[in-house]
């Protein structure tokens, strides 16, 4: 993602998170902004955190992941810190045709971050190592 986008991004989502925050909703100003900048992925992603499909699976020494039901039922396994998905439409439209900056399941992990709707689930380091194992093996 280029460094003035995703600058903007951020300060979107901080305004987004600010605006939630405050009036349990978000204004249509930032939801115009968020499709001008993400495009078609802004509608279900936003789906995905009305459903509460975001949930945060944390480790006891902190490790994070993040699984998002799609709305195809299947579970994507989301890492922000480096702005990764296992799904398909990441792999294609982000990383081999660079048409997106990112799939909905990611923008849902920053919008649900944002607004605060992510579910949490604690995990042991073993749970957590299966999660991210289990993601390799489905894609080898």
């Amino acid at each position: 993602m280029g460094s003035a986008v995703a600058a903007a991004g951020e300060e979107l989502l901080a305004e987004i998170g600010s605006a939630f925050a405050q009036a349990a909703h978000v204004p249509d100003e930032l939801l115009l902004g968020l499709k001008f900048l993400f495009g078609p992925c802004a509608l279900p992603a936003l789906d995905l955190v009305d459903q509460r499909s975001v949930t945060r699976v944390v480790s006891p020494s902190g490790r994070t992941a993040y699984q998002v039901l799609g709305s195809s039922g299947k579970l994507y396994t989301c890492y922000s810190s480096c702005h990764f998905c296992t799904c398909p439409a990441f792999d294609f439209t982000v990383l081999q045709k660079n048409e997106s900056l990112l799939c909905k399941h990611i923008l849902a992990v920053y919008l649900s971050q944002a607004m605060g709707a992510c579910q949490e689930l604690s995990v042991s380091e073993e749970q957590l190592t299966n999660i991210l194992l289990a993601e390799d093996e489905e894609e080898g």
